[in-house]
């Protein structure tokens, strides 16, 4: 009787920036190791539409729900919210997704040991601390894969073992600054938005900021140390990473696309890629490309500025409107036509190759984690406005760390006025010295992250070593 196969099961929160990383990681071991199994879910909902022309069976995914001849498979787990009560709080939800994740993912982890394809490794991203446990209930070892940058992964653990108080006094002054071990001294204002504002139980995502709580809780229950993967690279984050040493940190990232994205597993509206048509046409680094991501809400009147901005900046850009976003600012999007000259705007694109492409010499960002890594592999210069969760310390990192962007300045509304946005584009696109720097030090650091993670680099091998280390589990 033959051994079984290493087999990990990647669990990933229901949130576009949580599946993507997570199933570029997936994707990405079994393009290094050619004798695992990958298994990937996330919840009923999400796997949903990722295949949204799929018809469910039982534990055994959706119908075409298979990548890899058969190596990576899709299987949904129940997080308690398929009857779409959205009169809950979002505490109500997040808790009844703890609780009905973890019985889900135990009947997963049993329903493929009966099926003879056993998981010897449970890998899940942050948000899911209840993983961990069911990996150890059943004897199968876990690793957390953690997609922000490693510098906020060391705020959290510090700030969950002895530092507290200290960002707790001065949450409301942004300027102050905190010394943390292992890291250089952090403003207030440049700390994950869960410590400063979420920690108040009245806050509406304080069950976000509870769950880091035990999810930090969870690793410090790992013996001898947890195994945590980390989407960054060692030259990227030197300090932040040696800051974290109470786990067994393996950066292995930045983990990218491989080939085309397009494919089965990422959810996206429909793409008929005329904007690449229209990319091929502009001169090179003369367009200026505008994401702010999956989640981000956007104003009547931040919608105005920023299109305003980009007009008057007098560059050629593409703009991400989300259709949501359209749907709720109908009367913007419908006077919006007449004012776009020199731009195009979208509901979606396949950022990467926007990003990839020649043309585009300038990214305004909200500056999530997986933007500001792929702009980094691409060398494009940033221009930031960050808002929530990690994207100040992002911001931080771009701007301070790698020299390869600015920080836009938002007024008291948070609002991004017209004027700096043709700033700032101007100050990252211009003929100055300053912007020279800016474009020298995007082409540095992609060819570090290029070094990196292609075969024998230091992210590379980390990964690797991380499924070596599973194969010496038999």
């Amino acid at each position: 009787m033959s051994l079984p196969r290493p087999h990990f099961l990647v669990l990933t929160f229901p949130l576009q920036g949580h599946i993507a990383p997570a199933l570029r990681l997936a994707r990405r071991v079994l393009a290094v190791a050619p004798d695992v199994l990958v298994t990937f879910s996330t919840t009923e909902d999400a796997h949903g539409r990722m295949f949204p022309a799929a018809k469910p069976t039982e534990h055994g995914g959706n119908d075409g729900a298979e990548e890899e001849d058969g190596r990576l498979e899709f299987l949904p787990f129940s997080d308690g919210t398929e009857a779409g009560d959205d009169a809950r709080s979002l505490d109500a939800k997040i808790a009844s997704f703890h609780a009905a994740g973890a019985r889900g993912v135990a009947e997963i982890l049993d329903a493929l040991a009966a099926r003879g394809r056993p998981v010897t490794r449970v890998v899940y991203t942050l948000l899911l601390p209840w993983a961990a446990a069911v990996a150890r209930d059943r004897g199968v070892p876990s690793a957390l894969y953690w997609i922000q940058p490693a510098a906020v992964l060391a705020i959290y653990h510090h700030y969950f073992h002895g530092h507290a108080s200290a960002i707790a006094e001065h949450r409301h002054d942004p300027s102050f600054l905190v010394e943390l071990p292992g890291l250089s001294p952090q403003m207030i204002g440049d700390l994950p938005s869960f410590l400063t504002d979420s920690t108040d139980p009245s806050d509406v995502f304080h069950s976000f900021f509870t769950t880091i709580r035990d999810l930090i809780q969870t690793l410090d229950k790992e013996s001898p140390k947890a195994t945590v993967l980390v989407n960054t690279c060692q030259e990227m984050e030197v300090g932040a990473l040696d800051a974290v040493g109470a786990y067994d940190v393996l950066p292995v990232g930045p983990v990218l696309p491989s080939g085309d994205e397009s494919g089965s597993g990422i959810i996206k509206p429909q793409d008929d890629a005329e904007y690449m048509e229209w990319l091929d046409a502009k001169p090179a680094n003369s367009v200026v490309y505008v994401s702010f991501g999956s989640l981000t809400s956007m104003a009547r009147d931040q919608l105005d500025e920023l299109l305003l901005g980009l007009e008057e900046s007098g560059r050629p850009y593409i703009c991400v409107i989300r259709k949501d976003v359209k749907v709720v600012l109908a009367e913007v999007v419908a006077e919006m036509h007449g004012r776009v000259k020199n731009g195009v705007v979208v509901e979606w694109c396949d950022q990467v190759r926007v990003l990839s492409h020649m043309a585009v010499g300038c990214f305004v960002t909200h500056c999530g984690w997986n933007s500001v890594l792929e702009s980094v592999a691409s060398g494009v210069p940033m221009v930031c406005v960050p808002q929530m969760s990690d994207q100040r310390m992002n911001a931080q990192l771009v701007v301070r760390e790698w020299r390869v962007g600015l920080r836009a300045q938002v007024d008291d509304g948070g609002v991004l006025r017209a004027a700096e946005v043709r700033r700032c584009v101007d100050e990252v696109m211009g003929n100055s010295e300053a912007a020279a720097e800016v474009r020298q030090m995007a082409g540095k650091w992609k060819g570090i992250v290029a070094e990196a993670t292609e075969k024998g680099g230091s992210s590379d091998r980390n990964l690797m070593a991380f499924v070596d280390g599973a194969r010496s589990d038999f």
